[in-house]
């Protein structure tokens, strides 16, 4: 099946009660029993319910996997998948990721004893020198938040199983119809379905999706025991969403080349980050696992400083200064002092997130107005 058919379709039957072409609804907490023990596959909505049962299914389908878990968001997603941990476990992760991830880790995780070892995931050498008998889980985003790194799926998940550890991979930058990581080798896909997934502002989900029963079964026992799960009116919306995620993707893959590439021609910036660039360290990796580039990029000022940044920030109309991504909507955003403020500066500098750096997630507005609000923000 070619991918719009199958995000068409992912998850969709017609309601065997009325013929409903979209899945209902169902606004229940509780479902009547025939007898003790005797029901009709549903029990107690924390459980199972019908309207996030058919959205698991696509879920399992758009990554081309068996099996698929919806969450509250994506970082109750992620705490999912580290629940599967025990004390002096170890995880490798990349040294250029989402804060909200590193704030799980450090503050939550790393308490109970699970340690930490952030490392260049685009350096296969390192990822080898760095997993040790201890690691149990190696975590990787590609394309990284937000200096758009790009780490080889394939030959991790390779290094991954000889270690005999789990790889996890957020894919939520690339989304499914641009990277498909479960199909080069990782045990677990994580997507925070708040951005592209849902892909219009109004929903905040996260989403596993995985091939091995096993492991299927003890993230359902962490999702069914934890409790973490969204309510049937978000499922609505993410299936809404999903139906013309390709459109919307292309879209963003247009605006975001033409903007990219704009933004690296302003004399007014220093390094631009977006990594279809042929120049990208990560191009030739990018172009094998991707079907394109995506409208995620980030960029640094000339004038390196919080000030210069803040007057680009507060400057755009068509932008709109907010967290998140992946909306119809452009966005941008500040990581020092936003998305990334959890990671200490001297972290973040020394991995090269700079005080100047401006990420911008591109929308599928006309981007001949995009370029004229961000030239009139930087002057």
């Amino acid at each position: 099946m070619k991918i719009a058919t199958k995000f068409i379709h992912a998850g969709m039957e017609p309601d065997p009660s009325t013929g409903a072409i979209m899945t209902p609804i169902y606004q229940t907490s509780t479902y009547v029993q025939e007898s003790p023990g005797i029901n009709k596959g549903f029990e107690y909505a924390r459980s199972q319910n019908p309207t996030r049962k058919a959205l698991e299914e696509a879920y399992a389908q758009i990554e081309n996997g068996r099996f698929g878990l919806a969450f509250s968001s994506g970082v109750a997603a992620t705490d999912a998948v580290l629940k599967l941990l025990v004390p002096g476990d170890e995880v490798i992760a990349g040294n250029d990721m989402y804060g909200g991830t590193y704030r799980l880790f450090t503050k939550i995780f790393e308490p109970f004893g699970i340690r930490f070892r952030y490392i260049d995931m685009s350096n296969l050498q390192e990822v080898k020198n760095s997993i040790s008998a201890s690691t149990k889980l190696v975590w990787v985003e590609t394309p990284t938040n937000p200096l758009m790194n790009i780490a080889d799926i394939a030959a991790i998940a390779e290094i991954s199983k000889r270690a005999k550890a789990l790889l996890c991979v957020d894919n939520t930058f690339a989304s499914p119809y641009l990277q498909n990581p479960l199909d080069l080798g990782a045990d677990i896909v994580m997507h925070s379905a708040t951005k592209y997934l849902g892909g219009h502002s109004d929903v905040i989900q996260g989403a596993l999706m995985m091939n091995d029963t096993a492991l299927r079964e003890r993230l359902y026992f962490i999702q069914k025991s934890c409790g973490a799960v969204p309510g049937p009116m978000d499922c609505f919306l993410v299936l809404r969403g999903i139906k013309t995620l390709h459109l919307r993707m292309q879209r963003h893959c247009e605006n975001g080349e033409k903007i990219a590439t704009w933004l690296r021609q302003h004399p007014k910036l220093g390094k631009v980050f977006w990594c279809g660039f042929e120049d990208h360290p990560g191009y030739a990796i990018a172009s094998r696992q991707m079907r394109g580039f995506g409208g995620m990029m980030s960029f640094e000022l000339k004038d390196d400083s919080m000030e210069a940044a803040k007057k680009v920030l507060s400057g755009t109309h068509l932008f709109s200064l907010a967290e998140s991504l992946g909306g119809v909507e452009s966005l941008i955003n500040h990581p020092a002092s936003m998305t990334h403020a959890s990671i200490p500066r001297e972290e973040r500098i020394k991995n090269g997130l700079s005080d100047s750096l401006i990420r911008l997630s591109v929308g599928v507005e006309d981007a001949d107005d995009l370029i004229e609000d961000l030239e009139k923000a930087i002057g």
